[in-house]
């Protein structure tokens, strides 16, 4: 299934019932009066952010939403039933873009919050509500109120605490695998991620938890539309940490590592300099396929001189559990968790 985080929808809430027009009539008063009810209100149409949802998929396959009309008003004064107002969910991060008036009318950033995108038609009135002294038999009603009609754009902003970025193939979706609750499958492929995964990671330590996101491998040209990675780079906005992910088994010299390292700053740098502002770390993964650990570690700090707005770097291996209890300690204190 493919990863939608832009769609457009069309709502129209609930036309409101008409008024209604009768008399009342009994055996011995054949001139009771009027007594037609109103007619109920068309059901409204909310917007409910939800943390059971983390794309906008499912609109791209139904993005027509309509709400119930209100019944017309009846006799003996009764009101029509109002209609059924329409909840539609949404993931946690939406943005809800209004297109004719090209303003942004919400913004999603807690879960379980609700907004009214399209306000119910008001029911007619009945005839009941026109007698008067001079007019007794009133045939006279009004017709129920057309709903609201938007046409909507929803662009969603994944919102994660932590993310984690790198070429293809660096060990990525190994290590989320490891440390939090989403299950993926891994193989050697160029793109192993397809589309942003984020997965929830405990505090062992007192039950919290915190989100962590990946997405697709950025690489050289990503910027000029190769690859997937930076068509999701905006869902890294709201995240206080980067994990950057550099797979030094394939890195024999210091400038395949600062080539590699290179490649992902640039590419951030051409397409959001606030995200490469942000707090990052190196993660250099992969450690238990090199043959010289001795030899890299004489090398790393001739590396890290080249890259001094990076303050901390660490030495793992996903697949072998090797440093991971130090970086997952280091992040949960660097996000006060």
């Amino acid at each position: 299934m493919n990863f939608f985080d832009e769609v457009i929808i069309n709502v129209k809430s609930g036309k409101g019932g008409d008024g209604c027009i009768s008399f009342y009539r009994a055996k011995y008063i054949p001139k009771g009066g009027p007594d037609g009810g109103n007619g109920g209100d068309g059901g409204n149409i909310y917007l409910l952010s939800t943390h059971n949802i983390n794309s906008l998929t499912k609109f791209n396959y139904k993005n027509c939403y309509i709400a119930e009309n209100g019944e017309n008003g009846k006799n003996n004064q009764r009101t029509g039933k109002k209609g059924t107002d329409l909840i539609i969910k949404i993931p946690i991060g939406t943005k809800v873009i209004d297109i004719e008036k090209k303003i942004t009318i919400a913004y999603f950033k807690k879960n379980d919050q609700i907004f009214l995108i399209a306000k119910g038609g008001k029911g007619g009135l009945g005839n009941i509500n026109f007698k008067s002294s001079i007019n007794r038999t009133p045939f006279q009603n009004t017709k129920g109120e057309f709903g609201e009609r938007k046409r909507i754009k929803l662009e969603l902003i994944l919102i994660a605490d932590l993310s984690i970025l790198g070429l293809p193939n660096t060990g990525k979706s190994t290590f989320l695998k490891k440390i939090s609750t989403i299950k993926t499958k891994i193989g050697n492929y160029l793109f192993t991620t397809q589309k942003p995964i984020l997965g929830v990671m405990k505090n062992k330590f007192n039950n919290s938890f915190f989100l962590i996101l990946d997405v697709p491998g950025i690489m050289k040209g990503s910027s000029m539309g190769k690859g997937l990675g930076l068509n999701f780079i905006k869902h890294f906005q709201y995240c206080n940490l980067l994990l950057h992910f550099i797979d030094i088994s394939i890195a024999y010299n210091e400038k395949i590592i600062m080539d590699n390292i290179n490649i992902i700053h640039q590419e951030i740098k051409k397409n959001n300099k606030k995200i490469f502002l942000k707090e990052q770390w190196l993660v250099f993964n992969k450690i238990d396929l090199l043959n010289n650990v001795d030899y890299f570690n004489l090398h790393i700090k001739n590396i890290m001189i080249n890259f001094k707005y990076i303050k901390r770097y660490y030495f793992i291996s996903s697949e072998k559990n090797i440093g991971i209890k130090k970086l997952y300690v280091d992040i949960l204190r660097y996000l006060n968790l």
